[in-house]
């Protein structure tokens, strides 16, 4: 795995910002694509349905939902042994593709995600974090 120190370095950063486990708003710039949908079917945030459900997705690997179709991409980083972190959450969205090359080390691989984040990473990661 390549490590990229500049995406390191602007995820310890974003890290070390305050977040309140209350604190939806952050998911507002994601809410268009992705849903975090509890088990028991009580919808937390968001309305979209192009993306998976982010539900309890820290400490999960990435692609382990069975009823979503994830790109080649996202399936060779998991078999090289992705699991979601806060950390890694925050700069897989700052930029999914370069994110997705970095940690497999294949320059050809894409991830299906276009939108980058451009703020609220740290903030983000920790809502989605809270939510379990």
């Amino acid at each position: 795995m390549k490590t990229n120190m500049l995406y390191a370095v602007m995820a310890a950063t974003m890290l070390s910002a305050p977040v309140s486990a209350q604190d939806v708003s952050a998911f507002d710039q994601c809410k268009s694509c992705h849903v975090v949908t509890a088990p028991d079917g009580r919808n937390i945030a968001g309305r979209g349905r192009t993306g998976p459900n982010l539900y309890g997705i820290i400490g999960q690997p990435a692609g382990y939902q069975p009823d979503y179709n994830y790109s080649p991409g996202t399936l060779a980083a998991r078999d090289a042994g992705l699991v979601w972190t806060q950390a890694n959450l925050a700069e897989f969205i700052s930029n999914p593709t370069a994110f997705l090359q970095d940690f497999t080390g294949d320059d050809s691989v894409r991830s299906r995600m276009s939108y980058r984040t451009q703020t609220g990473q740290a903030e983000v990661a920790a809502f989605l974090a809270s939510v379990r």
